[in-house]
């Protein structure tokens, strides 16, 4: 069977458009695109995964901060309530129990995470590793020191370690 150039020029563009990575896509359509971005770049993870892994950690930082300083935290992040959104729902305790030991572990690993450990869970549910947690958290604060200033980033970072 032969292929015209025409014709082999729709069967690369099809291929090319069925087999690109959700990674590659933009976060555009995500809530606060900028730092989504940055979190699925360096988790490797889709857009999506990113807003939710985001999601997940800043729903601890808001549980744990006094509403005062939560106020500051959220209005250093463009998007959050669409961040807040899309973790996925919380289920069991603080510690995850999914029944994977992998969770348990990675609490014990760092010293007792706390409630790092139900970001592990809900990591999970999103598709990614738990140990990403412990990628993404500096991602978050960098991104919080740079658009609310250090002090709302130490906020951040003291309720996420």
């Amino acid at each position: 069977m032969k292929l015209t150039p025409m014709v082999m020029g729709v069967l690369v563009a099809f291929a090319l458009l069925t087999v690109t990575d959700a990674r590659a896509q933009p976060a555009a359509g995500t809530a606060s695109p900028e730092l989504v971005g940055a979190l699925a770049k360096e988790l490797g993870s889709t857009p999506k995964q990113a807003e939710g892994a985001a999601g997940s950690l800043f729903n601890i930082a808001k549980s744990k901060l006094i509403p005062t300083d939560w106020t500051k935290v959220a209005g250093a992040v463009p998007g959050m309530a669409g961040l807040l959104k899309a973790a996925p729902a919380a289920s069991g305790g603080a510690t995850g129990t999914s029944g994977g030991g992998g969770l348990e572990a990675l609490a014990g690993a760092a010293g007792g995470l706390g409630g790092l450990a139900s970001a592990a869970s809900a990591f999970s549910k999103l598709g990614l590793k738990p140990e990403m947690v412990m990628k993404a958290v500096p991602i978050l604060t960098q991104f919080v020191s740079k658009s609310g200033g250090a002090d709302i980033g130490n906020l951040l970072a003291s309720v996420l370690k």
